[in-house]
């Protein structure tokens, strides 16, 4: 693992953000005056209990038999949890676009050339509305396994069912084909029902979950015309996207890939590089190691290596920077942004605070060379 600090320290004490977030807590006594605090830093000792704590939790792994039926019913799993939560889905997401705002084309035009050549990070004033993406929010991000077929739609449709095929997709003939700036949302966290008012632009949305997917197309904002949402397995190299390669601008992965088994992610990443533009970019939100989540977990929910099962039956990874590139750079995709996002949320009702821990990445897909 590269960087300058101990193995197994957390990467977040290396390649400092210059500002994330506005609010920094400069006086220890007024922790308790605000809901959250940005770039907290921690102390060494901070840093080595939380590196005993991962040390104890994991010393005890699942047995086999139980991790087999993890991955084997993890689709009846995240089912499951989003019959309980549904009613938690569709939240104010607005501070996605204040992260990443390449997320809103009409809003920035030359946002790609922008975050490319210049190397922006963008912050947010203040993320109140972030979930965090909260402590139920946040565990609503997996993948996994079974597709549907496709069935070419028309916005007159009351029946939005929409299904994958394992045809070839033709180049001029796929669902948002006339669409001139296309994102993949994987696993949906809602931004096709915060930001489309730009008529060129479509939203295609996939999760491991049908039931996930059943939310979003029975929601009364869901426009077939303008979104495709799918059931899709990320881990499944055999089913195919419904776009053709080179044909989205964006790909989006917020709390998802933390929820793949650690040795499938890097295929999953690839494939979904191969359908970016030229220039196209992926964006990554989710969760560093250390995070206050897996300080949590007790013993015998440990899988592998900062790999965990919670109570539910869904499963999480917990990232350092340097993987995270490795994946990407990995995938042909260069670096624009790895940043580590270290917030304190506090309770001011119950006088608790908690650490967290994400990752922000952006990674762009090189443009042809001219002699191409």
């Amino acid at each position: 693992m590269a960087g300058s600090y101990p193995e197994g320290a957390p990467a977040v004490l290396a390649d400092k953000r210059q500002q994330f977030g506005r609010r920094f807590l400069s006086d220890p006594a007024r922790v308790f005056h605000h809901n959250a605090w940005d770039n907290v830093e921690w102390s060494e000792e901070q840093a080595a209990a939380a590196e005993r704590k991962v040390q104890e939790n994991s010393i005890q792994r699942v047995c086999q038999e139980k991790q087999v039926d993890y991955e084997i019913n993890a689709h009846k799993y995240w089912n499951d949890f989003y019959k309980i939560h549904e009613n938690g889905f569709f939240k104010d997401r607005h501070w996605l676009f204040t992260e990443f705002p390449e997320l809103a084309p009409s809003q920035n035009q030359n946002h790609l050339k922008d975050s490319f050549l210049e190397n922006k990070s963008e912050v947010s004033e203040c993320r109140n509305n972030e979930d965090g993406p909260g402590l139920i929010m946040e565990e609503q991000h997996k993948c996994s396994s079974k597709s549907l077929e496709y069935k070419t739609q028309t916005p007159m449709e009351e029946n939005v069912t929409q299904k994958i095929s394992d045809l070839e997709i033709c180049a001029d003939e796929f669902p948002g084909s006339s669409a001139t700036y296309r994102i993949l949302e994987v696993t949906f966290y809602s931004i096709i029902f915060v930001h489309m008012s730009d008529p060129g632009l479509f939203v295609y949305c996939c999760d491991f979950s049908s039931t996930a997917i059943e939310l979003v197309q029975t929601n009364s904002e869901y426009d077939p015309s303008r979104c495709f949402a799918f059931v899709h397995d990320l881990c499944d190299e055999e089913k195919s996207y419904p776009v053709p390669k080179g044909s989205l601008d964006i790909i989006i992965l917020i709390f998802v890939l933390s929820a793949i088994v650690p040795d499938k992610m890097q295929e999953a990443i690839n494939r979904l590089s191969r359908l970016l533009k030229p220039g196209g970019m992926m964006l990554l939100r989710d969760y560093g190691r250390y995070d206050m989540a897996q300080l949590r977990f007790k013993k015998g929910q440990c899988l592998s290596g900062n790999f965990y099962v919670r109570g539910d039956g869904t499963r999480v990874y917990f990232f350092t920077q340097e993987e995270l590139d490795t994946l990407f750079t990995t995938a042909g995709l260069e670096k624009v942004q790895n940043l580590v996002d270290r917030r304190l949320q506090v309770n001011r009702g119950k006088q608790l605070t908690m650490y967290r821990v994400w990752i922000q990445c952006k990674y762009c897909k090189p443009l042809l060379s001219s002699t191409s």
